[in-house]
């Protein structure tokens, strides 16, 4: 299978799975406008390679690795139509279309130099969020400062989640702070810096203020804002 063709097909298992808990074939089908027999023969090798679980008549989930790839492509295609959008002001209508074309395309390098020069988005212009990328660094200022020098940057070792994916009474690590040396600073004024414990206390809906608590202190912050604390993921029966 050519590499297009997989990340295609991880990609669209992936939106399928979020929405639905698992990828059907006739879904995968129709998603990428192929014949059923076609995905079935793909969900096999994609099941040889490892990057899926697939069960004949259950559907597809993806595997650690088909996530980190998947994971790999929405990131560079959410950044393209920030940047198709934004920066080139390409149609609307054509955004995402053009982006699907250019994902499978562009480095690594190229993927660090869009995201610093948009400034780190948050959100895609259909509002899906960006997830950040996966240096071992604590900031997008750090980042930025090692993509001026050439510095190797190693990639972090263990997962990380907006600190708005936590539930309530679940405690973590500040890993991961998306914003420049003046959002760090506001962050730390707060309490809210690198390697500080933290847990949720009371998720408004509708994206409303979220109460924290950190170093003993209850702080309600603007969604936007903790949208751009990441945490280190809690393991399974973690609290």
């Amino acid at each position: 299978m050519a590499q297009e063709q997989v990340e295609e097909y991880l990609e669209a298992i992936y939106d399928l799975e979020s929405r639905n808990g698992s990828a059907k074939t006739t879904a995968i089908a129709k998603c990428l406008k192929v014949a059923p027999a076609s995905v079935t023969e793909v969900l096999k090798s994609l099941s040889d390679k490892g990057f899926v679980q697939y069960e004949p008549y259950q559907g597809a989930t993806l595997t650690e690795e088909g996530k980190k790839i998947a994971d790999t492509i929405k990131r560079k295609h959410r950044l393209l139509e920030v940047f198709l959008t934004d920066v080139v002001k390409l149609n609307q209508e054509k955004v995402h279309d053009e982006a699907c074309r250019m994902e499978h395309t562009i480095s690594e390098e190229t993927e660090d130099a869009l995201c610093r020069m948009l400034d780190a988005p948050a959100h895609c212009p259909h509002g899906s969020p960006i997830s950040p990328c996966n240096k071992g660094v604590g900031s997008c200022a750090e980042c930025d400062s090692a993509g001026k020098t050439d510095m190797p940057v190693a990639i972090r070792d263990k997962k990380i989640i907006p600190i708005t994916d936590l539930n309530p009474e679940q405690k973590s690590r500040i890993a991961f702070i998306r914003g420049d040396c003046k959002v760090v600073q506001r962050l730390s004024d707060l309490g809210l810096t690198l390697g500080t414990n933290v847990s949720i206390l009371k998720k408004t809906p509708m994206g409303g203020p979220v109460e924290i608590l950190v170093r003993r202190t209850k702080l309600a912050i603007d969604h936007a804002i903790a949208e751009n604390i990441f945490i280190e993921s809690p393991g399974p029966g973690e609290t």
